[in-house]
């Protein structure tokens, strides 16, 4: 079981790798779109310690850096972390960290971020439970949690229950209908400072489940 959940990572590893140096012109815009969506629906704070999980080569930077105060990246792929690392260069960006790592095991202590983004992430873990129980672990109390799923990997159903058995509940954003993931915005606040978000279908999510 072991063996085949490394040989899946290692697909995935090899599949970014191809594609890192070609991926922006590929998918960029699908990205920009979706990047668009979730920061119209949460808010950002000057003192936010921000994790993007699977950052790949870096979309989100260009759009949050001089809105917090400092972003790590992580990414199993070391292919698009040298892209990354480019844009970083290029762009002159200073409060951007870049880090290699598995998901499933981030180097970072218990509850120490405040926003977390996990952008075309979950279709490519073999495990997605699992990770979103790490991405719980390093993040605070009061964090916002933003989270993608693929529409032609999960329908909203599945989506919304496998965040509600990882512990987030989450809500739903109604966006544009271009957009290829279905987006959630999880807060263990009981007031989410979030923007068109579809709180009832959380809820009924959450029953149905329960049941």
């Amino acid at each position: 079981m072991a063996g085949n959940i490394w040989e899946e990572k290692r697909r995935v590893i090899r599949h970014y790798d191809r594609l890192a140096k070609i991926y922006d012109s590929l998918y960029g815009d699908e990205q920009r779109l979706k990047i668009k969506e979730i920061l119209n629906a949460i808010d950002l704070c000057w003192s936010d310690l921000v994790l993007d999980v699977g950052c790949g080569t870096g979309l989100l930077f260009g759009h949050i850096h001089d809105l917090v105060s400092a972003i790590v990246g992580v990414d199993i792929s070391l292919g698009a972390l040298m892209v990354a690392k480019d844009f970083i260069k290029r762009v002159g960006l200073k409060n951007v960290s870049l880090v290699r790592a598995d998901a499933d095991y981030l180097p970072f202590k218990d509850g120490i971020f405040d926003r977390v983004f996990a952008i075309t992430l979950l279709q490519n873990l073999p495990n997605p439970i699992l990770t979103l129980h790490e991405i719980l672990r390093v993040s605070k109390e009061d964090s916002l949690i933003a989270v993608t799923g693929l529409k032609k990997s999960f329908s909203r159903r599945s989506f919304l229950e496998i965040l509600f058995r990882a512990g987030m509940p989450s809500s739903i954003i109604e966006c544009d209908e271009n957009v290829k993931c279905h987006i959630a915005i999880y807060s263990r606040e009981t007031v989410f400072p979030t923007k068109n978000i579809n709180m009832r279908e959380g809820i009924e999510m959450c029953s149905s489940v329960v049941s």
